[in-house]
């Protein structure tokens, strides 16, 4: 089988949801069997290093990919290694640049490409294309061209739909494979010694409740704040951390103080990488009450497969992709993410029942291991190169 070239504007040392998604699918691609072509960075040697797979590195930052002169090297040069390694499929890890390239190779050499949707990359699409006939135009060519779509979820398979809809393209003539996302059950796993990670980040002397990911509206921690104020003297020892950057925090710091629970809260900015699988194992529940808000929403929820890899019992928002990871009542708790009560009752439920809690945790992990992990998600895009590539 040809190798095939993947086309990625956010990769590591990047941070972000689609470049994990990236950096996840090459650490697991077979020796020979990807190209990764990106944009430099500081730093990126070492963070190249890990990957079995060539990382070939742009002479420009990958913000520059996105302008005409850097997106017209970028495609000469995704031309260059397709033609060099011979490459059967093009994967875009966006639509937009990366299609533009995988194009503009697709046209000199004949490979095909797939692209792969997440959810909030559609909205903006989506709000993009109602607004300029010269982005919708832009659109309608790369999508036209496409060989295949994959989706990370019904849900966000569905709005590309809706989409091709409002762009007067044939849903049936371009094809779109759901390939769930997931975890990695060997690195997020439960059992790991927290007491390190629980003095760094002042989480002693408290049961925890933690949302990864930042604090953006559309992660609903104005609304985790609410039930926590609500349980405040039925749970005088519960707490609530948020990890990861995010502007809002002042506001959300704000609104924790009004509630009376300012002293409860710890907005965690930096979390690195490592730190990760021990600040999930500090946690007694995960919150991921994330919503649909703007532009932004949750297609898939990396951070949930995280927790429950780690058997953190989970409760999430009924929005998005949520509902095709966590099963109600069984690997998670799903919630109206927009209204405190259901999700007061559901932390009192999961707090106030300790086997509640570790079923919860049992079962989120075994469909972590059984389904939604990395591995599952390589060998599906393999296949669909496979499917769809030259041969």
């Amino acid at each position: 089988m040809r190798p095939s070239l993947l086309l990625a504007y956010d990769f590591p040392p990047a941070r972000g949801g689609i470049a994990r998604v990236m950096s996840e699918v090459a650490c697991r691609h077979p020796e020979g069997s990807l190209i990764v072509s990106t944009g430099s960075a500081g730093r990126s040697d070492a963070v190249d290093a890990r990957y079995g797979t060539r990382v070939d590195r742009m002479p420009l930052p990958s913000r520059r990919l996105r302008v005409f002169p850097g997106l017209l090297l970028w495609s000469r040069r995704a031309a260059s290694l397709a033609r060099q390694h011979e490459a059967g499929f093009v994967w875009c890890g966006h639509l937009k640049p990366a299609a533009y390239a995988a194009r503009w190779v697709r046209e000199r050499l004949g490979v095909p490409y797939g692209v792969m949707v997440y959810g909030g990359d559609l909205l903006a699409l989506q709000h993009q294309i109602h607004r300029s006939p010269l982005k919708r135009r832009a659109a309608t060519t790369l999508l036209r061209s496409a060989s295949v779509v994959v989706a990370v979820s019904a849900w966000t398979r569905d709005l590309f739909h809706g989409i091709l809809g409002e762009l007067e393209l044939d849903a049936s003539q371009l094809p779109v494979r759901i390939v769930p996302l997931g975890a990695d059950p060997d690195e997020f796993r439960p059992g790991i010694d927290v007491a390190a990670i629980r003095r760094r980040f002042g989480l002693e002397g408290r049961r925890w409740m933690l949302t990864v990911g930042g604090s953006g509206p559309h992660k609903g921690v104005d609304t985790g704040l609410r039930a926590l104020a609500a349980l405040r003297d039925r749970l005088p020892d519960l707490g609530y951390a948020v990890a990861g950057p995010g502007r809002h925090t002042e506001a959300l710091q704000r609104l924790a103080d009004a509630h009376g629970v300012g002293d409860r809260v710890r907005f965690i900015p930096e979390v690195s990488d490592a730190d990760l699988p021990g600040l999930y194992n500090a946690a007694d529940l995960y919150l991921g009450v994330s919503r649909k808000e703007g532009r932004s929403v949750e297609g898939f929820g990396i951070a949930l497969a995280e927790a429950m890899a780690c058997e953190v019992p989970v409760i999430a928002g009924r929005s998005g992709g949520i509902p095709e990871l966590i099963t109600d009542g069984a690997t998670g708790l799903l919630v109206d993410p927009e209204r405190t009560d259901p999700l007061v009752e559901a932390i009192d439920q999961v707090l106030g029942d300790r086997a509640v809690g570790e079923r919860l945790g049992r079962n989120g992990r075994e469909a972590i291991v059984k389904q939604f992990n990395w591995k599952r998600t390589t060998e599906g895009l393999q296949a669909i190169a496979a499917e769809f590539g030259r041969r």
